[in-house]
């Protein structure tokens, strides 16, 4: 397994990581003995970064994945959880942060995790379930810095959703160490600078941001939510089809436009459409891990597979451009 240097940290990650979220939903509504395989056959492959959060499944995937753990006992695992604070406790934001983080520990059975992200969209003025960016930098910070002094985490991070801008300006702070980044096929923005009239979120080259801030990257929404499998097929344990992040306004557009890039299969580029977008999303240097949903045991395989075949050619990745500039002009 490929490691990475993640940002500033000091750590290396596997370029696959695992990721327990709910779309997938192997680690919330799965079995036990599929979560222990899976989890399992991850160690053995070399992957150490475990990403986790409150809600998914309503703490499930914390308790699920604190089990798997305390049985297998692996050393030099990195475990990443998040909070997500309730616009009800804006005006008490350092204690829901850390009354959240206690929660997460004791589902856990951990006295730490190695990162920790905020869930909270970011915009510039805050509103809704968003915070703004003073929101993030005066009060959030300062409170995930009170867990790292007790020892509770050793990392910031954010999940980059939310205004460009804002985004942008928290990343430029150094304040934190991590981001969550939406980076795939239907939408390079992080990445590159998309054509005029492009439809989807414009993140205004995010990566370069990362960069210079020396902020490691973990990559989010790799298969769109699942619309880059380009199937409409879901397994049983999966959610519905989730909100896009950063792409269409909605699913069924997301993968209108994920099977026009079917010819990625077709002319020998990948074996399937979701081992292409795999691959893409670990073509870029900035990428440090990727996190790939999953429902069973065969499909964390698929994705393992991916990876290990490396980043898509210059070839490739040339076509995947090609291909998507045919959206240019649709809506989103």
């Amino acid at each position: 397994m490929e490691m990475r240097d993640f940002g500033r940290t000091g750590m290396k990650v596997s370029v696959l990581g695992f990721g327990c979220g709910a779309v997938g939903g192997l680690m919330v509504r799965g079995s036990s003995a599929d979560q222990e395989r899976a989890v399992g056959k991850a160690l053995d492959a070399g992957i150490n970064y475990f990403d986790t959060a409150v809600q998914y499944g309503d703490g499930l995937s914390e308790t699920h994945l604190g089990q798997v753990m305390a049985k297998l006992k692996p050393a030099n695992v990195i475990v990443g959880t998040k909070v997500r604070v309730p616009s009800s406790e804006f005006g008490r934001i350092a204690d829901e942060i850390a009354r959240s983080m206690d929660a997460s520990l004791n589902r856990l059975a951990m006295d730490h995790v190695d990162i920790f992200h905020l869930h909270n969209p970011i915009t510039v003025d805050g509103g809704g379930e968003s915070l703004s960016v003073n929101q993030v930098l005066e009060e959030v910070v300062p409170a995930f810095e009170a867990l790292r002094a007790a020892g509770k985490t050793r990392f910031l991070g954010i999940t980059a959703v939310g205004d460009t801008a804002a985004l942008h300006k928290v990343l430029d702070s150094r304040k934190f160490q991590s981001a969550q980044v939406s980076y795939n096929m239907l939408n390079p923005s992080a990445a590159q600078t998309l054509p005029a009239g492009y439809p989807a979120q414009d993140y205004g080259r995010l990566f370069d941001h990362t960069v210079t801030a020396g902020v490691g990257v973990v990559g989010i929404r790799v298969l769109a939510g699942g619309a880059l499998s380009g199937s409409a097929e879901r397994h049983p344990i999966a959610s519905p089809p989730p909100a896009p992040i950063g792409s269409a306004l909605d699913y069924g557009t997301d993968l209108q436009r994920a099977q026009r890039l079917m010819p990625l299969v077709l002319e020998g580029y990948a074996t399937t459409l979701a081992e292409a977008a795999t691959r893409y999303a670990i073509s870029h240097p900035a990428m440090g891990t990727i996190l790939v949903g999953m429902a069973t045991v065969e499909e964390f395989d698929a994705g393992l597979s991916a990876v290990l075949k490396g980043p898509l050619s210059a070839e490739a990745l040339a076509r995947v451009e090609a291909l998507s500039r045919t959206f240019v002009g649709e809506g989103r």
